[in-house]
């Protein structure tokens, strides 16, 4: 939703392009552009002869087609997703039908809560994978190890991927740099967003391919960055309630100024995930209604 500048940013991820962004790795962005998902949802895919597919993105036939025009003569050996929102892992289902090759990543969704529509995807509810990764877990092929990392917040399941060999990270939506991630109640926290951030900071890969847009350059600082960013955005919203706003709507007319108007609900929901976090933390009550309708104040 804001954006955070890089310095000598790379270009951005171009609709519909194929492209070799790096030895092992190609790029095929969906053609699923809007607001929440920048040029279209990355797909990867890492490896040569028998690769691996990431985030095989909407179930859209003509994105599908030119993933498998992409990699013709070759073998797909593993679909890997990184959470369950549907721009990102419905096309897995119908790989693996054409390849056999088993999905692996993400958990399979699970409801936390009274959900809210309209905000990112939604979830792909069909999602069934046949090995939900743990922190730590290893996926092997051919020229390629790929480390899963639990990144809880963006999506309760969302896991992020490294990529051993060349020091890079496939970071879904959990860090991108063309824009902060919305954090969506109840399934998205700010919390786990948070601790999160933390355990990416404390890693040495050097470069993130991201779910949308172009790679993040010198992540660890651009991840310090975005921490900042959502600790001054917590501390804003501290200073309406002291001014005595109590509404989620009225705290986003005041700290979010200029905001496309498209993304006005997502301001909302990652304001309203603060202040579970603030809530939880014991520094902020409710009056225990969900969501717009809520009231909040200091403790």
């Amino acid at each position: 939703m804001a954006e955070l500048s890089q310095e000598n940013a790379p270009p951005n991820a171009v609709t519909g392009q194929l492209t070799r962004v790096s030895p092992l790795v190609r790029r095929l962005v969906a053609n699923n552009p809007s607001p929440y998902t920048n040029t279209g949802t990355c797909t990867y895919i890492v490896g040569a002869g028998e690769v691996a597919i990431l985030d095989p993105g909407p179930d859209d036939p003509a994105h599908i087609g030119a993933l498998l025009a992409a990699i013709e003569g070759e073998r797909i050996a593993h679909i890997l997703v990184t959470h369950t929102h549907r721009d990102h892992s419905p096309a897995a289902a119908r790989l693996k039908s054409l390849s056999g090759a088993p999905i692996l990543g993400a958990q399979a969704y699970e409801a936390r809560g009274e959900e809210v529509a309209g905000v990112d995807a939604g979830h792909d509810r069909a999602y069934a994978p046949d090995r939900a990764l743990g922190e730590g877990a290893l996926v092997e092929g051919r020229g390629y190890t790929i480390e899963a990392v639990a990144t809880p917040g963006h999506a309760a399941n969302h896991v992020v991927f490294a990529l051993r060999q060349e020091n890079a990270l496939f970071s879904g939506d959990h860090v991108m740099a063309w824009s902060t991630s919305v954090v969506a109640p109840p399934d998205g926290s700010m919390g786990d967003y948070m601790r999160s951030l933390d355990k990416l900071r404390l890693r040495a890969e050097t470069l993130y391919w991201p779910g949308h847009g172009g790679p993040v350059l010198d992540p660890q600082r651009y991840v310090r960055a975005l921490a900042h960013h959502r600790r001054q955005r917590e501390a804003s919203i501290l200073t309406r309630l002291r001014a005595g706003d109590e509404t989620i709507v009225q705290i986003v007319d005041r700290i979010y100024e200029s905001l496309n108007p498209a993304l006005i609900g997502a301001a909302r929901l990652s304001t309203w995930a603060h202040l579970e976090d603030l809530i939880g933390r014991g520094l902020v009550a409710t009056d225990g209604v969900k969501g717009l309708a809520a009231r909040f104040w200091l403790v």
